[in-house]
């Protein structure tokens, strides 16, 4: 890609990846020329992942395949850090609530006194999707709730497996 093509890099653990996630990407898409869906290898503020991040990123390729201009990698770097190797000036992420915000925030200056070069871009939740969460999604699959309307269908299939285990 030329240097100047305008390339984002979105940020996550997706564990699992939600039609809230899907929805945000999609969004993204839009707004720049490349948009790399980064899948954090290993979080450190979260507990173990339930998927691999090998699994991940294949869901989320795989409910994003309509997109001509996403490609979904793992990282395991500062994320201003990895943004910076992709040539990525922009960081996007999806915002639901307050404690999102509050979070994000402290994120937000971090990064920005690391990367100055490196914007933040916040996109709000759609109302459909602004109570999902990946760890609510898994609560509800481990008592037996429907989550077919919260997730790619493959995710929910793979879901109900993993935690049936």
């Amino acid at each position: 890609m030329a240097p100047d093509n305008r390339i984002a890099v979105c940020p996550g653990t997706y564990d699992p990846v939600t039609l809230g996630h899907v929805d945000v990407i999609t969004r993204a898409a839009a707004m720049f020329d490349h948009l790399i869906v980064a899948v954090v290898a290993a979080s450190v503020r979260k507990n173990k992942a339930l998927f691999t991040a090998e699994e991940r990123v294949a869901f989320i390729e795989r409910a994003t395949a309509h997109l001509d201009n996403v490609s979904v990698e793992p990282f395991s770097t500062l994320i201003v850090d990895y943004a910076r190797e992709r040539g990525a000036k922009a960081i996007v992420k999806g915002l639901r609530a307050i404690s999102d915000f509050e979070y994000e925030l402290e994120m937000n200056q971090l990064n920005r006194h690391m990367a100055p070069d490196v914007e933040s871009v916040y996109l709000m939740a759609s109302p459909q999707y602004s109570f999902l969460s990946s760890s609510g999604v898994k609560e509800l699959a481990t008592f037996g709730g429907d989550i077919s309307a919260l997730v790619p269908e493959e995710v929910a299939q793979r879901l109900q497996e993993a935690l049936a285990r």
